[in-house]
């Protein structure tokens, strides 16, 4: 028994700190002052580490401030910690965590380290202004809607090159659809001039065309707090990549084609690839912003999973269960953020001609179903990841082709197996 751990009941107005070896509690405000007050009381009381609950984000100030004074911090799910039923209170809370965690009963729950957290936060608020730029795309959509200008309908894209350009000008007051057809591009002019005309007539109503300009207003400012998220992370990866060595003079990260939304960052594959030390944008359906995604939440040290089959239990992309007795059953996992990113770099395997992985992902999802496909190649992709980071492994693309042929040869040993088993003799015939 450990009888200098100590365990804290985290609130947003209060923090409750229990010792194992005391049988009183103590209360602290959320406040920064009081913070360092804990922080000192429980270095006083010769405490080496402290249990708390992750409770919303209430838990990320007091977990700095212990962290930086050298206490060893566990934060573990509260679903874990249960106490037997019965009255509930925080002070009752704390007590049963610290009697806990003095039994070296807890296990403490994945924290990315400090520069990694930095990193985390800067590329999640960046998806949150994306998201909500994503939402002013749609009013723009509905006020062009309710003026039946279907320009959105004939181009593909609302916030392209040639459909963002008729929009500003029907905001600055531009009304004449040859005006603002010579906007386009000049491959746009050449295939969709005649259903571009017929587009842009509409109603003009004054209240939709405001509705158009403060949509159009809050799409910009967005996109200025995304490019302000992409100098910030700029900075934090030159830091992080500044840590490691230079990788060797023959080894480059291989360039990918960056879709929409991509950080405008210069280098950005050079630092990820000095960051990582191997070439992650070499697996399958892994670009750059992918990649600076991924590591932003699991960061690059996969110490702290055992083996492959941890890192893809924790990212809830393995099955879960439950037996009791004879019964069994299947539980639901818990999918975090890192797990979902996984299950959307893997959505774009249904589109792809030659990778080997497209081949798999289409066989299952003819036998259980685009979503079991999704998770288990999600899994898959998981474990390269895993594995290149760990290990080093270089992957080598073979190609769909090759994974046919493999697949074919595999499915005819079974069969000839499954024949000789039942005293039969699998031949094969030309065809007719």
């Amino acid at each position: 028994m450990n009888r200098k751990a100590a365990a804290i009941d985290v609130g947003s107005e209060k923090m409750h700190v229990a010792l194992a070896e005391q049988s009183s509690v103590k209360v602290f405000e959320c406040f920064t002052d009081a913070l360092h007050q804990l922080r000192d009381h429980l270095k006083s009381q010769q405490v080496t580490t402290v249990a708390m609950e992750a409770t919303g984000v209430y838990w990320l100030p007091v977990y700095d401030i212990l962290e930086a004074a050298g206490l060893e911090v566990f934060v573990v799910n509260g679903a874990h910690v249960k106490n037997v039923p019965g009255r509930k209170t925080d002070i009752q809370d704390c007590q049963w965590l610290a009697q806990l965690h003095a039994q070296g009963l807890l296990q403490s729950g994945f924290v990315p380290p400090t520069d990694i957290r930095k990193l985390r936060q800067y590329v999640r608020l960046r998806q949150d202004h994306i998201a909500s730029a994503a939402q002013h795309i749609l009013h723009m959509q509905k006020a062009l809607d309710l003026m039946n200008i279907k320009i959105h309908d004939v181009l593909s894209q609302t916030i392209g090159v040639s459909c963002l350009r008729m929009i500003r000008a029907i905001v600055a007051g531009q009304r004449s659809p040859e005006v603002l057809l010579s906007l386009c591009d000049a491959d746009v002019l050449r295939r969709k001039t005649t259903p571009l005309l017929r587009a842009l007539q509409g109603t003009w109503d004054e209240e939709h065309l405001f509705s158009l300009k403060q949509a159009l207003e809050a799409w910009d400012f967005y996109q200025s707090q995304i490019a302000a998220c992409d100098v910030e992370i700029q900075k934090v990866l030159e830091s992080l990549a500044g840590q490691k060595p230079e990788p060797p003079s023959g080894e480059l990260p291989t360039i990918k084609k960056r879709r929409a939304n991509s950080p405008a960052v210069p280098k950005m594959e050079q630092l990820l690839h000095r960051l990582t030390g191997v070439d992650l944008t070499a697996l399958p359906c892994i670009t750059a912003y992918s990649q600076m995604m991924i590591v932003s939440e699991v960061g690059t040290d996969m110490s702290r999973w055992p083996t492959q089959q941890h890192f893809s239990s924790w990212l809830g992309l393995a099955p879960g269960s439950r037996q009791s007795g004879k019964r069994r059953r299947r539980q639901k996992r818990f999918r975090g953020t890192a797990g979902k990113i996984f299950c959307v770099i893997a959505r774009t395997l249904g589109r792809s001609k030659y990778l080997a992985l497209s081949g798999f992902y289409r066989r299952v999802k003819a036998k259980r179903g685009a979503q079991v496909a999704n998770i288990a190649c999600a899994r898959k992709i998981a474990i390269l990841f895993y594995n290149a980071l760990k290990y080093g492994i270089r992957y080598v693309e073979h190609g769909l082709q090759a994974y046919e042929t493999h697949y074919r040869e595999q499915s005819i040993k079974r069969l000839k197996k499954a024949a000789a088993h039942f005293g039969y003799q699998l031949t094969t015939q030309p065809n007719a």
